[in-house]
């Protein structure tokens, strides 16, 4: 007798199970505008990954300070590095590295959907697990464009996922990649970007390498993120055949009080000049895509702080992008954690 409770099918009639992988970046506004961006900036900031202190105590900042002030003229600074055509910088090169991920898989005999998301704006993580439920995904690997792991950002993606899933009644199995700092192929790109900058440009007296900071507190905590940037540096530095005074590890991005992980980017590039350090080049490891950290605040506002002091010459390595070799990494890296699934 056949049972009254039909299962619940997890596909279109006729539908094939497939493979996907979901790339993650932080995010972005819609737009450069100060209502955009107080959007964007009351969900970035209202996730307790991000801001580690009590609700009773952010909440009276965060809306009574923050959002009232500060998208005004983070809305400024968006407007310098917005693309007419293109829009969002950090939007575009993900979107574009979700397109070549996809065809390098493919090239390789590998048919699996791919798709781009944002853990703050759009597209949003949740929009695009619906997406590729809907096209038949039954597996899906999460994979953070965040090298170096932090609960501030690599957790807060895996929060979000999770998030999802509690909303579904048929849950597609799932994968996380939590890291990839010390990757080979990762380095080899970062290698092969700043070379072609040197051949093109010159090379700098001292090479800079900055990462994004995060409070101080969250390694005491047992956040790993300052030891894998540490790591990542040292490992790219041998790569490039550095020795240790010819490059410098520092933190950018910092926001409020608390002291973040040293040294501190434009302090740095400060104190360089005035020792008479002429020229320096700068690259940012951490960010697998350019965005405002990068192209604003390295390129713009380290640049004005470096040449202010004294400085002659300030070189902006851009981020990996759309470079071969990032993409080739990135495949090899999706196909090491797609073992075991049908691609």
């Amino acid at each position: 007798m056949q049972s009254p409770f039909a299962s619940e099918p997890p596909l279109a009639p006729g539908q094939a199970q497939r493979t996907a992988v979901l790339i993650c970046n932080l995010g972005t506004p819609d737009a450069p505008t100060p209502q955009a961006v107080r959007r964007y900036l009351a969900q970035f900031l209202s996730d307790a990954r991000v801001v580690e202190i009590p609700r009773l105590v952010w909440w009276p900042i965060l809306n009574g300070i923050i959002l009232p002030t500060r998208p005004a003229k983070s809305a400024a600074k968006y407007a310098t590095i917005w693309d007419k055509e293109l829009g969002s910088p950090l939007l575009h090169w993900s979107a574009r590295q979700a397109l070549l991920l996809r065809d390098q898989l493919m090239k390789t005999g590998h048919d699996v959907l791919v798709r781009h998301a944002m853990r703050y704006g759009n597209p949003s993580i949740a929009s695009e697990l619906d997406a590729l439920k809907a096209e038949g995904a039954t597996r899906i690997l999460i994979l953070p464009l965040y090298p170096q792991y932090s609960g501030t950002t690599t957790a807060s993606v895996f929060d979000a996922v999770y998030a999802w899933a509690r909303t579904q009644r048929h849950v597609p199995e799932l994968r996380f990649v939590n890291r990839y700092h010390d990757d080979a192929g990762y380095i080899e790109a970062l290698a092969q970007r700043i070379e072609a900058h040197w051949h093109s440009h010159g090379r700098a007296e001292q090479l800079v390498m900055s990462f994004h900071g995060v409070p101080e507190r969250t390694a005491t905590l047992g956040d790993p993120y300052y030891f894998e940037a540490r790591q990542t540096s040292e490992r790219l530095a041998q790569r490039l055949g550095l020795a240790s005074e010819q490059y410098l590890l520092t933190f950018q991005s910092r926001f409020g009080k608390a002291k973040w992980l040293e040294p501190y980017t434009e302090p740095s590039l400060i104190a360089m000049a005035r020792r008479g350090v002429k020229s320096v080049d700068v690259v940012c490891p951490g960010f697998s895509s350019d965005c405002l950290e990068t192209l604003e605040e390295i390129n713009q506002e380290v640049r004005a702080a470096f040449m202010g002091a004294g400085g002659q010459r300030f070189e902006y390595i851009a981020c990996l992008n759309d470079d071969a070799p990032w993409i080739a990494a990135l495949s090899r890296l999706t196909l090491q954690h797609l073992q075991g699934w049908p691609v």
